[in-house]
């Protein structure tokens, strides 16, 4: 279904070539995995597939790429290879335009000429399938990452196109939710679609693909089965060790009876959690179950409903960004939505400009983010990886006495997952409180003291890890 022939790709005004040589052969009926560290070039190899590189950017291509035989320079323009190619993006926010989940649906239905009775009965089989009906009059923008990461995925299988590309469209989803996913791509498969997934959690996907291929610095660094790829990842990585417990200091974070709503959701429903100086807290639970709204507290981006709030020591339920944030920083889930500079070095100095702290730290900061020699890059043409280690960057860079992260490695593989933890490790030691949202049980249980589980707005299970 998919030919790739020797294909190479320069984006204009970039001197060095992003994919090199490639040359993959994708059956129909298919589902092959592509993985790799972020920066290795998966997204590009992705928007190459679905004509993207081809009819929108203006770079440099050599090589070429067919779909069904038939090359993609042949096609008039992405219109017409959406009619063959549909792709969900890795970031599940620029993909939500409309008002309403079942209007993101539906509007892809009405695109394939379906009779107005055809494209109802097809949204309702399609949000069932993803178990979102109850989202269908959600606006996109009040939904967690995970659930628009599903309305994505829901408004993509919603076009019925015959070859169909994820772009780490699973990185926000809790385990169980992965597994839906992996299930409905792998019955699409055996109906003659052609799947192609980016993922990193590839021991999970192994079950459901055919194949897998690693990219690195822009080649096939091996084209094998999932398990195959994986024991090759293994051998690289340096053993993981539990992080030993030690004695914490004095109470940052104090939250009694927490309670927020939106309308007439509550969101967040009596929690209690506390956070001293020197520990780490992980945060898990479903997709929707609160983790992300009550986090949003910690630095005033969202104020309680009900119950009360300290932070360092003091009562703060009606203070603003700006005083919170003093002592807060926050790495949000998607980290394109806080940042907006045209240069790495100056989206650091932004912040700490603003504080008026020194600037010489970036370097160091940059280093030990693995985004040395990055400093003059435009962030957006970094990778969602890098974008994510450059986040927490200007955070890190910041030196609040409380650090949140919202999946902090998400689009990281595992290799880069542990750099960052042993970031906040570091942070830890020096005295900082940590709290960590994750879908990741290992980490949480590896590098966590305490392991709280939200499920509908409550915290319903706390554990020392």
């Amino acid at each position: 279904m998919i030919t790739i022939d020797h294909f190479s790709y320069t984006y204009r005004n970039r001197e060095h070539p992003v994919l090199r040589d490639i040359s993959l052969s994708i059956p129909k009926g298919s589902m092959m995995i592509v993985t790799g560290p972020s920066g290795a070039g998966k997204t590009t190899l992705c928007r190459a597939m679905a004509g993207i590189l081809s009819h929108v950017y203006t770079g440099t291509a050599t090589g070429s790429i067919a779909i069904a035989g038939r090359d993609i320079m042949e096609y008039k323009g992405i219109e017409e290879l959406s009619h063959d190619v549909s792709m969900v993006f890795d970031d599940a926010d620029a993909q939500l335009i409309f008002t309403t989940v079942g209007e993101e649906v539906m509007t892809s239905l009405e695109n394939r000429g379906l009779s107005k009775k055809e494209a109802e009965a097809e949204l309702v089989r399609i949000l069932d399938l993803l178990q979102i009906s109850h989202l269908a009059d959600r606006a996109p923008y009040t939904l967690s990452g995970g659930q628009k990461q599903k309305a994505a995925l829901a408004a993509t299988l919603a076009l019925g196109t015959n070859v169909l590309i994820l772009d780490e469209a699973t990185s926000e989803l809790d385990e169980e939710a992965r597994n839906l996913v992996f299930s409905i791509l792998r019955s699409l498969a055996d109906g003659g679609r052609t799947i192609v997934l980016v993922e990193h959690m590839i021991d999970e996907a192994a079950k459901y693909a055919d194949s897998c291929v690693l990219v690195k610095d822009g080649t096939i660094a091996a084209s094998k089965t999932p398990e195959e790829v994986s024991r090759i990842i293994q051998k690289s990585l340096p053993p993981i060790t539990k992080r030993p417990g030690k004695e914490q200091g004095d109470l940052l974070i104090e939250a009694t009876g927490l309670v927020h709503c939106y309308g007439d959701f509550c969101a967040v429903d009596g929690v209690d959690i506390t956070l001293r100086k020197g520990e780490i807290i992980a945060i898990v639970g479903e997709n929707g179950s609160g983790k992300t709204t009550l986090v949003k507290h910690f630095n005033g981006l969202l104020k309680p409903t009900a119950g009360t709030l300290r932070i360092a020591g003091s009562t703060c339920n009606g203070h603003s960004i700006s005083v919170l944030s003093r002592h807060t920083g926050l790495v949000f889930q998607n980290p394109d939505t806080m940042l907006f500079e045209d240069t790495v070095r100056k989206e650091i100095a932004f912040g700490l400009k603003n504080i008026g702290r020194d600037q010489s730290c970036i370097a160091d900061v940059l280093n030990e983010v693995g985004l040395a020699g990055k400093e003059d890059t435009n962030p957006r043409h970094l990778s969602r990886g890098e974008r994510q280690r450059l986040a927490l960057a200007c955070v890190v860079a910041m030196g609040q006495e409380v650090f949140v992260l919202d999946e902090p490695t998400t689009g990281l593989d595992l290799a880069e997952s542990l750099q960052i933890m042993e970031i906040l490790m570091r942070l830890s030691d020096e005295g900082h409180g940590i709290v960590m949202i994750t879908h990741n049980p290992n980490l949480a249980t590896t590098f966590a003291d305490r392991v709280m589980k939200m499920s509908n707005g409550k915290i319903v299970c706390s554990q020392e890890a």
